[in-house]
């Protein structure tokens, strides 16, 4: 009983420690590299604005009004929203933008469809870069002159630097840090390594021809970013974060909120770990070692579990089997670092002490989330936006 014992604490031991290297190199890489210097183009790209719209009556007038003011050329620049199940109030108000509003109806809405409906509805006017928006995103001034810049340099995908709005409760402020925590390792990390960078769904702009053919039949995922993504890397395209092109987004300001995303965000990965787990090995022996890592991604645990799992197998060290005591301390403190040097500096106040407390109720959400996994692959689990506290 004590060998079984023994092996499933170095099986533990070992899923967690590869976890924690993984996250510890991408993150020092990440605060090693250094700010990539685009210049200024010469030429004006035409860019169509997508924003998909589901349900989202509360922010998506206050959306559409930022994006037409946007600081770019006007006729160089379009918004068109797919509305999916938006009130005739709201569509009456939209109208009177300057915007381009496609009407959808679907038996199982998705993102993924939205958008390629709204690909063919402008077909006939094609775009030189799409640019994919949330309902509650706001560019931040100059973002779509740095994304034509990138552009002019020769890249096909740019993933915005997506950030919080604001920070209206303690739980938003977790979500925020990690958001910043993903930006810095996922896209950062991976950019200074030389690895494409992670998409995440807004904020994100691709050649329109590219793009036609990364969304085609893309069919009822919730993760149509992540399969964009993984399409992206099999083709071995390179995926630029534009860290100094800002969008914002809102933050999951409640736990129970924060549970119904995270359950949506656990079926996305449990289905492309199922979708491409024998593909990635076949690509990393063809050389496409970019999607090897994309794949490798799906193994991850969520960094909150992470933290929590560390946590408790340190302090079961400590009171139980002081022989893992050594290891596991050593484990937590990558970790930590991990983690604290991913966060931006400015944010080191009073408030992030708050953000930190709530981790161990993120840690029972996710939990909570893990139970709702079955129900997030069967129907289209929504995020409410714009709520008021």
């Amino acid at each position: 009983m004590k060998t079984v014992v023994l092996i499933l604490e170095w099986i533990l031991f070992i899923y967690l420690a590869v976890q924690v290297v993984y996250l510890f190199f991408f993150s020092v890489a990440g605060k090693l590299s250094k700010t990539k210097i685009i210049k200024t183009a010469g030429h004006l790209r035409l860019i169509r604005i997508l924003i998909p719209a589901y349900k989202e009556d509360a922010v998506i007038i206050e959306t559409v009004r930022f994006a037409v003011a946007h600081d770019y050329p006007k006729s160089r620049f379009e918004v068109v929203v797919i509305a999916d199940s938006l009130t005739d109030s709201t569509l009456k108000e939209l109208k009177k933008t300057n915007a381009k509003i496609i009407e959808v109806n679907f038996e199982k809405s998705t993102k993924g469809k939205a958008l390629q409906h709204a690909l063919n509805e402008t077909k006939n006017k094609p775009a030189d870069i799409i640019l994919i928006l949330d309902a509650d995103n706001h560019m931040a001034s100059g973002f779509l002159h740095k994304m034509n810049n990138a552009f002019d340099a020769g890249f096909e995908i740019v993933q915005g630097h997506r950030t919080a709005k604001y920070l209206q409760t303690s739980f938003a402020r977790l979500d925020a840090c990690t958001e910043e925590i993903n930006n810095h390792i996922f896209r950062r990390g991976h950019n200074a390594v030389g690895l494409p960078a992670a998409l995440i769904g807004s904020g994100m702009a691709f050649d329109n021809s590219l793009f036609t053919t990364l969304l085609n039949d893309i069919g009822d995922t919730a993760g149509e970013d992540k399969e964009i993504e993984f399409r992206a890397v099999r083709l071995r395209k390179k995926i630029l974060f534009l860290d100094n092109a800002l969008v914002y987004d809102e933050k999951v300001a409640r736990e129970e909120i924060f549970s119904k995303q995270r359950s949506r965000w656990l079926a996305t990965q449990v289905e492309f770990f199922n979708k491409y787990f024998i593909e990635g090995w076949a690509q990393l022996f063809n050389g496409n070692v970019p999607f090897f890592n994309k794949v490798f991604q799906t193994y991850l645990l969520p960094r909150i579990m992470l933290i929590g799992i560390v946590g408790l197998f340190w302090v079961l060290s400590l009171l139980f089997a002081n022989q893992w005591f050594a290891a596991t301390t050593i484990l937590l403190s990558l970790l930590t670092t991990s983690l604290l040097i991913a966060i931006p500096a400015r944010w080191y106040n009073r408030h992030l002490l708050g953000a930190f407390i709530q981790i161990p109720t993120a840690f029972i959400s996710m939990l909570s989330a893990y139970k709702q996994i079955s129900k997030a692959k069967r129907e289209f689990i929504h995020t409410p936006h714009g709520e008021t506290l």
